[in-house]
């Protein structure tokens, strides 16, 4: 679908511009051209943005400082998700439940984005493609099942999906609607699975514990949270705790949902807990609003803390990064940047700064010790140890990207499916193809060499495995 980016319609005054300040003219005849310049742009831009507007385009926020001007906003179609449910074959009874699951949650079973259970091929074969409903979780995976979140109406569902049909076999709702203008409607955090069950958090902080095998509600607690842009962090299995994080840390009982623990002294963030062993000790990496922190499992107790404040007024939503035994990776947009940071016997200290990769809501990968990440849109390789730029190039809008057999494997913002090879040598894109239709922020999810993606609109599975 045609987009148009906002900047582009000021291309005209901007020449004329260029063109009148070559010119050799004294002030007052400059400040009367500025002005009429001025004038122009405005007239200008009000009668093309008119005009496409009566074409029937549409804002849209992708991401970017600009809206993009398209003729379909990615929005879910409820009647044709309706349509294509009731076509679907009833499930079938058996559960898989000895399949052995990988890609359980967010970001694989590391968070770190890398999918090492089977070699893939640049050469994607479709499998199935079908409408969805709203939101930005990914996919978790187990017992052949894809699970995940969406909007239906004014309902949050908690669905289950064959991988290799893309069939419903599930879906459990509650009332809960999500409205919000700029980043977009529907819930966000991705579910997770563990042994026969999953995790969901809805927008407003609703956490549902079901049964993987037809969906049954095990536990629910609801949570007051009141972030802007919604309730984002996935929940984290650790042995016999769930953590989540809603207005603060809680770790429950993850077959009951009995409270063991709380961590209060943080406002939250979008970034989703994460189980890492810093300089030796296992600990949960968890970034808030205002610094990243290491906390014990056991009860939630502060270990150490590093101010990471991004700029005008944002919260932390890239995941940290582990680069070493004891150095972990951090990196926000707005502005911001990005930061290497050592855990010592004295406490976290600062290894290298700068504005080299700004990752606004997409998170970065490490391979052979290099940083492959979106600097908001442009794909960048750091070398980790340094921070130093290696590349830049390579437009994918403000998709999100996972690492599999020395490829990075980008969803680009526009629903694009590429592959580029992890190298630090320069950009190398060995195919860039269409995968699914509109803005899409979602991450992928890849289980058995299964990649799947989906947005607000519609969710699809390529074949990628060897």
């Amino acid at each position: 679908m045609k987009r148009i980016r906002l900047h582009t319609l000021w291309l005209p005054p901007l020449g004329l511009w260029l063109l009148w300040c070559n010119r050799d003219l004294r002030w007052p005849r400059k400040l009367l051209g500025t002005i009429g310049i001025a004038l122009y742009s405005i007239i200008y831009s009000v009668i093309v943005v008119g005009l496409l507007m009566l074409a029937g385009m549409q804002w849209e926020f992708r991401g970017g400082t600009l809206p993009y001007l398209t003729f379909r906003k990615t929005l879910p179609n409820y009647d044709a998700l309706e349509a294509s449910r009731r076509t679907q074959t009833k499930a079938r009874e058996d559960t898989r439940a000895g399949t052995n699951s990988y890609w359980t949650g967010f970001r694989g079973a590391n968070r770190d984005g890398h999918y090492e259970q089977t070699p893939i091929s640049t050469k994607p074969r479709l499998m199935w493609k079908q409408p969805i409903g709203g939101g930005y979780a990914s996919f978790a995976c187990g017992e052949g099942r894809a699970f995940t979140i969406e909007q239906r109406r004014q309902n949050e569902a908690a669905t289950a999906y064959d991988i290799e049909t893309g069939r419903e076999l599930w879906s459990y709702t509650w009332p809960t609607e999500f409205v919000e203008a700029l980043g977009g409607d529907g819930p966000r955090a991705t579910p997770t699975y563990d042994e026969g069950r999953v995790y969901f958090m809805g927008a407003l902080g609703e956490l549902r514990c079901l049964l993987a095998n037809d969906g049954k509600l095990i536990w629910r607690k609801p949570h007051d949270v009141r972030l802007t842009y919604g309730a984002s962090a996935s929940p984290l299995v650790v042995e016999d705790k769930l953590i989540v994080i809603s207005d603060h840390v809680i770790a429950y009982d993850k077959l009951t949902g009995a409270s063991i623990w709380s961590f209060t002294n943080e406002r939250p963030a979008y970034s989703s807990p994460m189980l890492v062993t810093l300089a030796g000790q296992r600990q949960l990496l968890v970034v808030g609003k205002t610094r990243a922190m290491g906390l014990t499992v056991e009860d939630g107790k502060l270990l150490w803390e590093f101010p990471w404040v991004v700029l005008h007024g944002n919260r932390n939503i890239a995941q940290p990064v582990i680069l070493s035994t004891n150095r972990f990776f951090l990196s926000a947009g707005y502005g911001t940047g990005c930061a290497a940071i050592e855990i010592t016997a004295s406490g976290p200290r600062e290894v290298w700064r700068n504005r080299n990769l700004k990752n606004k809501f997409t998170s970065s990968v490490l391979w052979q010790n290099h940083i492959y990440g979106l600097d908001e849109d442009i794909l960048v390789c750091l070398d980790a140890e340094t921070g130093e730029r290696k590349w830049k190039d390579g437009r994918y809008g403000f998709g999100q990207l996972l690492l599999a057999s020395g490829f990075l494997v980008i969803l680009s913002g526009d629903g694009d499916l590429a592959f580029v090879k992890a190298s630090p040598e320069s950009h190398q894109e060995v195919l860039r193809m269409p995968a699914i239709e509109g803005k899409t922020w979602n991450h992928p999810a890849l289980e058995y060499g299964k990649l799947l993606v989906r947005n607000a609109v519609e969710m699809a599975c390529f074949h990628i495995g060897q």
